[in-house]
């Protein structure tokens, strides 16, 4: 793993698209097993210039996501190493039981990308803010879960999981995100990033709370609070060494979210300490209320 935090709070002038459809043009120019499976959203997720090239392998299932999350399992019972992707309302909810069946069950290897997860989906509404796609798929035996914050991390993990077994879930924003770190960065699935030291408490932090917890860490800096940055963008397998270390040396911990802290990462933090090292901790989430989005009180 090798990173440089850029940490400056500025928008990226790319959609965070183009950092799964750029990885994407290339792991198919390098090899002719990997496919994308769509639910009507090439434009939405960028992959419509890719269907002009790979037509054959860049598919369009319509809007039925149930019936393309089969097709992405059958595609990858034969060999194809598929990324599906629609909202990450549908990639979870709308899908689950073939996700859960098709491809978990069957330690299936796909890649399944659901965009504008929590309030990233704006506009959308209501029904298209996904706070429980993570916890749906921590529940299932052996997935792997990641929230991405930006694009240098988004093409650093899709490089990674296009070999990696079984069931992936990854959870990216669509468009406008803060630059984090400085393109050509890279990650390891299963680890931790430490992004700025400190004693007092660690926050660990994924998706676009990461630039949140840097933003805190500076102001509590100003209140003499010394804060430990933690980009814990892997949520299944979690890096236990690291989290079980931070709270050990800083004494309290805070999780910070884009989902709902019940059964998200907040849970998996929680449950971890709980069992093998009891810490002080806050998490910071959605309220676990319908029509409600707003830190957790």
């Amino acid at each position: 793993m090798s990173f440089t935090v850029i940490g400056q709070h500025q928008k990226d002038k790319r959609a965070l698209r183009e950092g799964y459809v750029d990885t994407l043009s290339h792991l198919m120019e390098q090899d002719p097993a990997v496919v994308h499976v769509d639910c009507d959203l090439f434009n939405c997720i960028g992959v419509a210039k890719l269907h002009k090239q790979y037509p054959d392998r860049v598919i369009n299932a319509g809007i039925a996501e149930a019936n393309g999350m089969g097709v992405a399992a059958g595609l990858a019972a034969t060999g194809k190493k598929v990324f599906f992707h629609s909202f990450g309302c549908f990639a979870s909810r709308r899908a689950f039981d073939q996700a859960f069946l098709s491809v978990g069950y069957s330690q299936l290897p796909v890649r399944i990308l659901g965009s504008d997860p929590g309030v990233s989906a704006a506009y959308n509404g209501g029904t298209h803010m996904p706070f429980e796609d993570g916890a749906l798929y921590l529940s299932v035996p052996g997935a792997t879960v990641i929230d991405v914050c930006d694009y240098a991390q988004a093409a650093s993990v899709f490089r990674q999981i296009v070999d990696r077994p079984g069931l992936t879930y990854v959870r990216i924003v669509r468009k406008g995100f803060v630059t984090v770190y400085e393109d050509g960065s890279e990650f390891t699935v299963g680890r931790g990033a430490v992004l700025r030291p400190g004693t007092d408490v660690t926050v660990f932090a994924s998706g676009i709370m990461v630039d949140e917890a840097l933003r805190a860490q500076e102001m509590l800096r100003e209140q003499g609070i010394s804060a430990r940055i933690v980009d814990l963008f892997t949520w299944k397998p979690l890096d236990e060494p690291l989290i079980l270390q931070c709270a050990q040396e800083t004494g309290a911990v805070v999780t910070a979210e884009n989902h709902n802290v019940t059964c998200g990462l907040g849970s998996a933090v929680a449950s971890l300490l709980a069992r093998k090292r009891p810490t002080p901790m806050e998490m910071v989430g959605v309220e676990d209320r319908f029509g409600q989005v707003g830190p957790v009180p």
